[in-house]
């Protein structure tokens, strides 16, 4: 008797539910056992990685390493040190001892000696760094070559990204090999309007010591324009016309007074009369180039104040006019 189509389908069902329950549980078992898996395999490659760094870090090799990098910097140091001790005492070897009383051209060999001392030590600065990353750079490389190759391409990218840093270097090597201006020379400079004495000349930057005490640090490739104060003082010169001698006085004991921020304190240097019979003064006063206000405005208003506006045949006159300069111009004109 063969069976019947409701048992064969009962039967059938039965066994493909059976299946299907343990493709399930297999599935799901096997879920349960992926993040398990991953966790394990994160975990020993964790490991395996500091157990790696901590390996080379307490390896001889390692070791030796720093050691070695460590006698470099020392050296390094040492040479730098010696080296800025010995370049002041081999640049200025033949410099005069007494300072105080030399003539213009002994006085601008000084000033480029001073320039050439502060340059020389700023470029042994850099080489000396270079250097020493290369060293370090090959100790731990263990081929000097490979390092060449790392600086070659480190050297690239600066020069791609560091561009002002180019242009400052270049822009201080044309500064120098003109000879616009050394250290001791008293400048201005546009467009930053700072001015003092040039206390240090990099490569890439110019030193400037304000009268107040501040350090101007001023990038060699931003200057457009420089004005170099040669003698590093400024020669006024100011005529005050009078109506009566009692002005005269009063006038020439006001300028007797307030000479410290003066380089030549006022003084008269010539006296004359006026056609209408009063005196006729010239007075000097010598300043630095930043406090040229002391005699276009303070002493000027002084002598006002003093003289009195009845007193006065005309206002005081103020001109700046350097006597070698005028007879240097008067060559050059034709003569008739």
């Amino acid at each position: 008797m063969s069976p019947s189509p409701l048992l064969l389908a009962a039967i059938f069902q039965d066994e493909t539910t059976g299946e299907s329950t343990s493709v399930i549980e297999g599935a799901s078992k096997a879920a349960q056992e992926i993040p398990q898996e991953t966790g394990n395999i994160l975990e020993t490659t964790v490991r395996n990685l500091f157990e790696g760094i901590a390996g080379y870090l307490i390896s001889p090799t390692f070791i030796a390493n720093v050691v070695a990098t460590v006698i470099v910097f020392i050296l390094a140091t040492a040479f730098y040190r010696v080296a800025v001790h010995l370049i002041p005492r081999v640049l200025q070897w033949s410099r005069p001892a007494d300072e105080a009383s030399l003539d213009a051209v002994t006085l601008a060999r000084i000033k480029r000696q001073d320039t050439a001392v502060t340059l020389v030590r700023n470029t042994l600065r850099y080489v000396t760094f270079a250097l020493v990353a290369l060293f370090i750079f090959s100790i731990f490389l263990q081929n000097v070559f490979p390092a060449l190759a790392g600086a070659t391409i480190l050297a690239a990218i600066i020069g791609f990204g560091a561009q002002s840093f180019l242009r400052d270097i270049i822009a201080g090597f044309f500064i120098l090999f003109e000879n616009q201006y050394s250290v001791g020379d008293f400048v201005s400079v546009e467009p930053t309007k700072a001015s003092g004495m040039v206390e240090e000349f990099g490569l890439r930057t110019t030193t400037i010591r304000a009268l107040s005490g501040e350090l101007i640090y001023i990038p060699n490739g931003s200057l457009i324009g420089v004005t170099n104060y040669v003698s590093g003082q400024q020669r006024f010169t100011i005529e005050v016309q009078l109506k009566d001698m009692e002005a005269e006085k009063r006038v020439l004991e006001e300028i007797q007074e307030g000479h410290d921020l003066y380089l030549i304190p006022p003084r008269l240097v010539d006296r004359n009369e006026t056609p209408e019979g009063g005196p006729r003064l010239r007075l000097l006063a010598v300043v630095l180039p930043s406090t040229a206000w002391l005699v276009e405005e303070n002493l000027v208003e002084r002598i006002k104040a003093a003289a009195g506006e009845d007193s006065l045949a005309a206002d005081p006159l103020v001109y700046k006019v350097d006597s070698r300069n005028v007879r240097r111009l008067r060559e050059f004109i034709p003569k008739e």
